[in-house]
């Protein structure tokens, strides 16, 4: 309906909006940007949000959304709190944001073109408050001890008093600002009809606070300010903590939106030559690439020869020439000629968007995986609301009366408060992180650690994973002269291959008129003699360069003719990394099925497998391809490390339980990836695999030590046994027990334990049948 019509329709009897529901529709933001197509034709959209904190909010939000009217799917990412939503029929995307807003969340579509500032102002936010709550803690325990020293010794009743004051000025300020992220998630909790964790953690500190004041007033012996403030702290840094290890997920949209173009050269009937916005470029039009643009859009070359870097498509470092009738694909870097390409795919459907999609599918599946703290502490809130209740009870009817029964209600809160049991898994991943990093490995995801400790089965991509990213020049048989001068010339190349022979120049001084063709090599006239290095073709040497592949199938050719003389043939390959033989003997050894997918020639996968004694491996395959295997071994029942390099295993690394990828991937593999390895040495796939057992029995501990200890200190605090402020130190003592556990995380030793099924590791499967060159 347009805006003339609406007059019309109200006096026809439609009732008419107030001027705040006007107004209100007037300032209403159109979401149907965010909302896309599924291939089964249901609506939807990926909203980001707000006030997530554990796996209670989580269960909320996906009931609660999920039973609208409409909706088939709301899955939480619990990772980087994107909710996923799929429905039928015409609900508004305003009703799923009323919703989650009546359940006490805020929420906004997810849009990975806009830095979303949000995480980072709740980190600074956390950090802000940890210090206030830190700085308070440390001052106010200097008053508090002298009270203590002077409760056993001579001090008078006023100087007690004046200590006591003095901690209230500090306490009460320091405790309004430190404690707003629990107070207002508490708020929200009730505010939606529901009660959180983070209510009786408000509870506990607003009861001591006024406690302590009232003691203070009546002037009492004993105050509690200190216990209230450090409890803030302890469970600040657990907070903190989880903030910081989410806050790195966030890059992944953002990663893989760098690689999109927004426009397009677009060549019109009349022969014009514009830029054009994706949404105006539809297939079948035909687009112009220039040398060192990136490709907008999938499409068929008709006209021109250049190379690209296809490693999108299949990971490969090495570009990849490209003449009339190949395929080309979005995302793709075009090194060389102009290109004239006839579009398949523009705005959507091109193969960068699968990608993406692939990659946002296989990272929902990890929303159901649930921190180890998340499920012990569900029962939380109404067990310590149930203790305490039935503690001031027990008092007010034994004739304690009200003063004994409160005293003890708050122990009770107090000392089961779950900052133990906060910190039992961030002090073990901050810990057990610290000691990867000092190995060279970088985690990129909160409970990768405990993912790490269930893995049975490894599976490594080949190219620059297995192998090193850069290629390297074979031994030659050729004149150490000829060498130097094939070598020289390689350096006015800016081919992959090139460089390696480049490499063994000893002097850096190219040829003054060297020429480079693209697609094709370098020419330059050496004393007075035309030399050409580059592809068999261009330098007359087929016949020579399949001799030599004949013997090394597996290696590429770089040739090189200096006028007349007999051509040579240089041979480069991609080596196995020093370490590789000895990582894979020994994971094999201790248990772990280890198989190779890869997108690279077979012949070359298969050398790499048989040096490496790996029987079941794969070459060829294609994103899709590399998720369907991996979807297969975990229908077996394996729990899949994947190891891999490049754009087109982002897919692969996410849908598997855990992945690793090294530093030097595409930037879209590391924000896929849990954790990143850095430098040549692939034994850091063992050293990962050593802590992250390691960290699950140090976490596993920690919960332990903590259930215990809630078991035998809440009848001590009930039975009145223990003060609010001994409670206060008998949980701050918890946590330094916690602490001190999780740093044994340090000394991890570096052995891979034996795998503890590897019974399963020695029977390959139909999918995975062992295949010989």
């Amino acid at each position: 309906m347009c805006c003339a019509d609406l007059p019309v329709a109200c006096a026809e009897g439609w009732p008419k909006p107030s001027p705040s529901e006007g107004a209100r529709r007037a300032f209403e933001r159109d979401y149907s940007g965010f909302v896309t197509r599924t291939k089964e034709g249901s609506c939807r959209i990926e909203l980001a949000v707000e006030g997530v904190r554990c796996a209670s909010c989580m269960q909320t939000i996906e009931k609660g959304v999920g039973a609208l009217p409409g909706v088939s799917k709301a899955r939480l990412n619990f990772s980087d709190r994107r909710l996923a939503v799929e429905w039928r029929g015409n609900l508004e995307v305003r009703t799923l944001l009323d919703r989650l807003e009546a359940l006490g969340f805020k929420a906004h579509p997810f849009d990975p073109k806009r830095p979303d500032a949000t995480e980072t102002q709740e980190l600074k936010r956390l950090i802000r408050a940890l210090a206030v709550a830190g700085f308070a803690s440390m001052n106010i325990m200097l008053l508090a001890v002298s009270v203590w020293a002077g409760n056993v010794s001579d001090i008078t009743p006023e100087t007690r008093d004046f200590f006591h004051w003095m901690q209230a000025i500090i306490a009460l300020p320091a405790a309004a600002y430190a404690g707003r992220p629990f107070y207002e998630s508490a708020f929200r909790g009730l505010r939606a009809g529901r009660v959180n964790m983070d209510f009786p953690i408000t509870l506990g500190v607003v009861l001591s606070l006024i406690m302590s004041v009232v003691e203070t007033l009546n002037g009492a012996e004993h105050a509690y300010f200190d216990g209230a403030v450090m409890l803030l702290f302890f469970l600040l840094i657990g907070r903190t903590l989880d903030q910081m290890m989410r806050r790195r997920t966030r890059t992944l949209a953002e990663n893989l939106s760098a690689l999109r173009s927004e426009t397009a050269a677009k060549i019109f009937p009349d022969g014009s030559v514009h830029d054009a916005p994706l949404s105006a470029v539809a297939p079948g039009d035909r687009v112009l690439v220039r040398p060192g643009d990136r490709i907008a859009v999938d499409g068929v070359v008709e006209e021109g020869t250049s190379e690209v870097d296809q490693s999108l498509v299949t990971g490969e470092t090495a570009l990849a020439p490209v003449r009339p009738g190949d395929r080309v694909y979005a995302g793709a870097l075009n090194a060389g000629g102009v290109l004239t390409l006839r579009v398949t795919a523009a705005a959507a459907g091109t193969l960068l968007d699968e990608v993406e999609t692939l990659m946002s599918r296989a990272l929902e599946k990890k929303s159901e995986v649930l921190l180890l703290a998340d499920k012990a502490t569900r029962l939380y809130v109404p067990l310590v609301h149930a203790a305490a209740a039935l503690t001031a009870i027990g008092w007010l009817v034994a004739g304690g009366g009200w003063h004994a029964a409160i005293l003890n209600a708050v122990a009770v809160l107090i000392i089961t408060c779950p900052c133990a049991l906060g910190l039992a898994i961030p002090a073990v991943q901050v810990v057990a992180a610290g000691a990867l990093f000092r190995q060279g490995v970088l985690l990129n995801s909160g409970d990768a650690l405990e993912r790490l400790a269930e893995v049975d089965t490894v599976v490594f991509d080949k190219t620059g994973t297995l192998t090193l990213p850069e290629p390297r020049l074979l031994p030659s048989s050729c004149a150490p002269q000829v060498l130097e001068t094939a070598a020289r010339l390689a350096l006015s190349s800016r081919h992959p291959l090139a460089k390696a022979l480049a490499d063994a120049a000893e002097s850096r001084q190219t040829f003054a008129d060297a020429r480079e063709f693209a697609g094709s090599g370098v020419s330059a006239v050496i004393d007075g003699i035309e030399a050409r290095l580059g592809s068999p073709a261009f330098c007359n040497a087929e016949r020579e360069a399949q001799a030599a592949l004949c013997e090394e199938p597996d290696a590429s050719v770089i040739c090189f003719r200096h006028g007349e003389a007999p051509p040579v043939v240089f041979l480069v390959r991609q080596a196995l990394r020093d370490d590789a033989v000895d990582t894979v003997t020994t994971l094999r050894r201790t248990g772990y099925r280890v198989l190779i997918l890869s997108g690279d020639r077979a012949d070359a996968v298969s050398r790499a497998a048989e040096a490496l004694g790996v029987s079941e491996w794969a070459a060829g395959l294609s994103p899709k391809d590399k998720i369907a295997r991996i979807e297969a071994l975990k229908a077996q029942g394996c729990t899949v490390l994947m190891v891999g390099d490049g754009v087109n295993d982002a897919p692969a690394l996410a849908a598997a339980h855990v992945s690793l990828s090294p530093v030097t991937a595409a930037h879209v593999s590391q924000a896929a990836a849990d954790a990143l390895f850095m430098g040549r040495r692939l034994g850091v796939v063992l050293t990962a695999l050593a802590t992250g057992r390691t960290a699950r029995r140090l976490m596993q501990q920690n919960l332990v030590f903590s259930a215990l200890y809630n078991v035998a200190a809440v009848p001590l605090a009930a039975a009145g046994y223990l003060t609010p402020l001994i409670a206060a130190l008998a949980m701050s003592g918890s946590s330094v027990v916690v602490t001190l556990n999780a740093l044994r995380a340090r000394s991890h030793g570096g052995a891979v334990p034996a795998g503890e099924r590897a019974d399963r590791a020695g029977a390959p499967s139909a999918a995975f049948q062992p295949r010989t060159a």
